[in-house]
């Protein structure tokens, strides 16, 4: 249900959008108030124009970095690291039995969230757990935008059950939040060679898929 609220809108999900708010509010191991809020915006995206809704999505998470949803920008940004992460987290879907089904790298947190949505459920929060100061930075900066997404990270960070390390919080707390209305820094921030993570494996740019709406979308069974 998270990974689908946090995947870039379409028509399948608006589709969805009302079931979507009926299972979040028999989820009691959500607070009453984060799960109101994730309600809201499940009718959002039913109702809103998808246009609207799909320009509102860019400029919250493809526009900033400091917004990113892949997680690896906020633990690895460009460091020659990051490439063995993805390589190392595409094996964690493949042990899981999943492959890649998109064009969107490992890291996407919505493709993430699928993978932990077919673990056991200790195991599923334990790798949840590993992000949980990713989750609270950026629970921080959407709320600071006045945006209802930051509910689904209140929400992730509820379900992982761990307290971010105060250090690494405090890292990204103290990092530069990129302003995405600033055209030419942002066309500096992006003017950088393509990273290939493995042959055919760079991500070219396509439009993404709606994970979790459909089965098979960002994962299939391999």
């Amino acid at each position: 249900i998270l990974s689908a609220l946090l995947a870039y809108p379409t028509a399948d999900l608006q589709a969805a959008a009302g079931d979507i708010a009926q299972c979040i509010t028999v989820k009691r191991q959500i607070p009453r108030r984060v799960r109101q809020t994730l309600v809201s915006l499940a009718f959002e995206l039913q109702s809103g124009d998808l246009l609207d809704l799909q320009a509102r999505y860019v400029d919250l998470f493809d526009r900033s970095r400091s917004l990113s949803l892949h997680l690896f920008e906020h633990v690895h940004g460009e460091s020659r690291d990051r490439g063995q992460a993805m390589v190392d987290l595409r094996e964690r879907y493949r042990a899981a039995g999943l492959d890649l089904a998109s064009n969107e790298l490992p890291d996407y947190l919505p493709l993430f969230l699928e993978y932990l949505s077919v673990l056991p459920a200790e195991e599923a929060q334990a790798n949840l757990a590993e992000a949980a100061h990713v989750l609270r930075a950026l629970s921080e900066r959407l709320t600071a935008r006045g945006t209802p997404y930051a509910a689904v990270f209140a929400a992730l960070e509820t379900l992982s059950r761990t307290a971010p390390d105060e250090a690494l919080l405090q890292e990204m707390r103290a990092a530069k939040i990129d302003d995405p209305n600033d055209l030419a820094a942002l066309d500096r921030a992006w003017e950088e060679a393509e990273v290939r993570f493995g042959p055919g494996e760079a991500n070219d740019g396509c439009p993404r898929s709606n994970p979790v709406i459909k089965r098979p979308a960002q994962v299939i069974a391999s």
